[in-house]
């Protein structure tokens, strides 16, 4: 089973953390959403130190590219794909993260 963390969920657990006003926390959440798309839009390059960073990819066009939902053949124009590099200390926090947890639903 896959549990997922909601924004709505982030929110939650910053308000009972910090006990800030769930609007504003909503607002700032939002905001950081806008500057990282709006950094991407502009082409340049989003690090957070100790996450990870955001760019934007170029993939080169082609002449048959494959629907997969439809098996049609058509052409892709060369086009942007935002793409997500953890940083270091993230990769060290995740490394053992699913193992820990297989262990775990084997106890059960």
């Amino acid at each position: 089973m896959e549990d997922k963390l909601t924004k709505a969920a982030i929110i939650e657990n910053l308000h009972n953390k910090l006990g800030m006003n769930r609007t504003d926390i909503h607002t700032v959440i939002d905001e950081l959403f806008e500057e990282i798309k709006d950094g991407l839009k502009d082409d340049r390059i989003i690090e957070l130190r100790g996450f990870g960073t955001f760019e934007v990819r170029t993939r080169k066009g082609r002449e048959k590219a494959r629907n997969p939902k439809t098996g049609e053949v058509v052409a892709v124009d060369r086009h942007g794909v935002a793409i997500f590099r953890p940083g270091k200390e993230l990769k060290e926090f995740v490394w053992d993260v699913r193992s820990a947890s297989e262990l775990d639903s084997d106890e059960e």
